[in-house]
This record gives structure tokens, sequence and C-alpha cells, in this order.
């Protein structure tokens, strides 16, 4: 299933004119772009991480005065959508079941605030009974040179904590409670094999984070029972503002090729 959004025109000029403000630096020499962005401005992107509850679709209004900012169609589980560069301001982000018309029956909805210079990443989580939003901030700060900075977000809701370590031993993250967001780590740039162990469940999974980047590790429930990382690049070396996740609808393999397919084929949909 395709994405729509519906951006309106005040935040795409906004939008432009930040992406202007930032064109200067080089892929060298370019600050961390959340940092560097107009004191006015903050981004949000979107995550579905509730793995009982079935596709959405998703709105983010202007807490005051009600004004549909943007929408996305079909969100599936293990999607997160691109940054979008929001005004300074708080948002209600509202959920209802993917095709409804019916904005008054919502599954979900939080109230976001956006600041100046930050990212956030606003996810749904937890079983559908108990669907809430978890924020998280992000910070795009550029690592040093020749390393990836990596978090992990424990997503999972098979198990109350999970450890994740490289195929050389090397701790990743430690007990990480279901819900929460480890610290960011330095690590060199390139592929890893990381062993995931929670509450009477354990998995592997094969990740790439390129030298320059900042990537968000989610661990998510699979179909089987098991458990599975899923890597989305916050920012890139090259990138003038956040890059997005992957793209929305249909869940994560939706987007991605065959070898990933077959890498990830037991998340659920």
């Amino acid at each position: 299933m395709s994405v729509t959004r519906r951006i309106r025109s005040a935040v795409v000029i906004a939008a432009i004119a930040l992406v202007a403000a930032l064109a200067a630096p080089t892929a060298a020499t370019a600050a961390p772009p959340v940092r560097t962005a107009a004191a006015d401005m903050g981004w949000l992107r979107l995550g579905h991480f509730s793995p009982e509850t079935k596709d959405v679709d998703v709105r983010v209004a202007a807490l005051s005065g009600g004004s549909v900012l943007f929408e996305l169609s079909g969100v599936g589980y293990g999607d997160v959508s691109p940054y979008q560069a929001l005004p300074n301001g708080s948002y209600t982000v509202s959920m209802v079941p993917a095709g409804s018309t019916d904005w008054t029956k919502l599954a979900l909805s939080a109230t976001v605030k956006i600041e100046g210079g930050t990212a956030t990443t606003a996810a749904a989580y937890g079983p559908t009974k108990a669907l809430k939003v978890r924020l998280y901030q992000d910070d795009l700060t550029a690592p040093t040179a020749g390393n990836a900075r990596i978090r992990v977000i424990q997503a999972s809701t098979l198990t109350p904590s999970v450890d994740v370590r490289t195929s050389t031993g090397v701790s990743i993250a430690s007990k990480a409670k279901a819900g929460t967001a480890t610290a960011y780590a330095e690590v060199p740039g390139g592929d890893w094999t990381l062993r995931l162990t929670g509450s009477g469940v354990s998995d592997t999974a094969d990740v790439n984070v390129a030298a320059g980047t900042v990537t968000s590790l989610f661990v998510l429930d699979t179909a089987d029972g098991g458990l599975t990382i899923v890597p989305v690049l916050d920012s890139a070396a090259a990138a003038l503002v956040p890059i997005g996740g992957v793209q929305t609808g249909g869940g994560w393999l939706a987007s991605h090729d065959a070898d990933a397919e077959r890498a990830f084929a037991r998340i659920a949909k």
C-alpha cells in the first residue's frame, strides 16, 4: 500500500527555507543537521510498534486551532515515517484504523511538543488494549571519523528487557527496558551481526551502519515469537536535513528488496 501525505503549504515553505539555510556546509564538514536548524523549527517523525494493532492512518494537527499539518495513510507495524519540519509548538498526533473516514473514533491520540533545533520520534507502542505513544528525543550529532552513532530502542512487547551484543561480544545494550531508548554509542561503520537476548527469547540480526551516520536500532517482535532488529537511518553524513526511516505503508517489508525480506521475513504484519 502506498503512502499519501498531505502537507500544508506553510510547512512546505518553512521546510524549503530551512534546507536553503543549511545548504552551505559540505558533506565532510557539515554540522549536525538539527543543531543548525532555525531556532523556530523542529522535526517530528512517527512510528508504529504495536504488533497487535493493524494498519492505521495518522494525522498531525496544531493543538491550537486544530489545523491539520500532515497525514500518513496505511502505516503498518515496523514503519517509521520521514521527518517533517514543524514550527515550535504543541501538536496532536491522532490515529484511526486505516481507511476510516471518522476521525472522531480515535484508536490513539497524544500531544507532542516540538522545540526548535530538536528532533523527536513519536511511536505507537504496546498491546492494542494498552496502546500508548512513546516519545524519543533524537540526537543527530555526527560521529567521529570512520564511526557510526547508534542507539537501541526496545520496542518488543515479548520481553521486559533485552540485551544486545555483537557477535564478537561487544555490548550494545544491557537490560534495555521495554519502551525505552538507550544512550547513543559509537561503533566502527560497517556490517554487524547482533545477538538479542530477552526473557525466554533470543535471536540474531544482521545490520549495516555506514560511517558518518546516526542510526536507531528498533527491537521488534516477529510473527513466530522471536526478536529482530530493524535499523532506521536517522541522519547521513551528507544529509542537509534529518533523513526519514523506511517508507510507511504495508509494514517494514513492503519497502525492502528480496534479500532484506528473507532476512526479516518473520516480522509481523
